[in-house]
């Protein structure tokens, strides 16, 4: 079990690794990666159950990734836990590699579902999370989708599904970082608010700072010690662009494209955050 510190590291390394896979194709998912690193950190340094050399090591934890256009920060968090070698990075986005843009499970070791047609995430979570009670298996499954699914009716059929079925080895991770690919969340299609509206489905809710380690640490830990049969869901506010001030501000960060030099800027920006945090 790694300390905060130990996470720390952790969450910037994929940060970084996440900025230069970015930098191979110009552009990408960046703020978001930027966004749910610490949530990475903590899933893959502190919270599950995986064999780095057996992706598909049967009493593992699931990590669903709904959301498929974040599979930049997945694979920076699968290449910094040792499931993808980092010798792969390079391949990022291009023809044949086992990185496609979107995340596929059929190409990446550590890639649960293809996901990316948004709100389908939870409803195979649900699938899974039955079909792993009804083996014995104690194995959790943890779905991270983003706050635009929230817009999705199948999202809240499978929420209602899973709390009939009292699945308590199901935790729903909710990305809200407030921007869709269309504009503020708010604006799409207000879904505020959000606790009341998940305890009202009849799920064990938690609402954080997804960008405060501690507490990202401490919601994984309540998720899985709650006692009785509810599904658990955090809601994690988040910052898109994280660590890097420039992409931060950008008005329209769903999609980025950074200039040539930029890129640079960013992964030093970083490493100089890093080191200052270490002294």
């Amino acid at each position: 079990m790694a300390n905060l510190q130990e996470l720390a590291d952790k969450a910037y390394r994929i940060r970084r690794l996440a900025l230069r896979m970015g930098q191979v194709q110009g552009q990408g998912y960046i703020g978001q990666a930027l966004g749910v690193a610490d949530m990475l950190a903590v899933a893959y340094g502190h919270a599950m159950k995986y064999r780095a050399a057996e992706p598909d090591w049967p009493d593992r934890d699931r990590f669903l990734l709904s959301h498929g256009h974040y599979a930049i920060a997945l694979y920076a968090a699968l290449i910094d836990s040792g499931i993808v070698p980092e010798s792969e990075l390079d391949t990022y986005g291009t023809d044949d590699s086992r990185l496609p843009m979107s995340g596929m499970a059929t190409y990446t070791p550590g890639m649960e579902i293809s996901g990316g047609s948004l709100g389908q995430g939870l409803s195979i979570g649900v699938g899974l999370a039955l079909g792993l009670r009804h083996r014995g298996s104690a194995a959790m499954v943890y779905n991270s989708m983003s706050d635009g699914e929230l817009d999705e009716g199948s999202t809240w059929e499978a929420a209602m599904s899973a709390a009939h079925h009292g699945l308590s080895n199901l935790v729903c991770i909710v990305d809200i970082n407030r921007m869709q690919a269309d504009g503020a969340s708010h604006q799409v299609m207000g879904f505020e608010p959000l606790e009341d509206k998940w305890r009202a489905f009849g799920w064990h809710t938690q609402r954080i700072d997804g960008n405060r380690l501690a507490d990202v640490v401490q919601a994984f830990d309540a998720a899985r010690r709650h006692q009785g049969t509810q599904p658990r869901v955090i809601l994690m506010d988040t910052l898109m662009g994280r660590g890097v001030p420039f992409l931060e501000s950008r008005e329209k960060n769903h999609f980025i494209r950074v200039d040539t030099a930029e890129w640079d800027t960013a992964i030093g920006i970083l490493d100089e955050q890093h080191r200052e945090a270490a002294l």
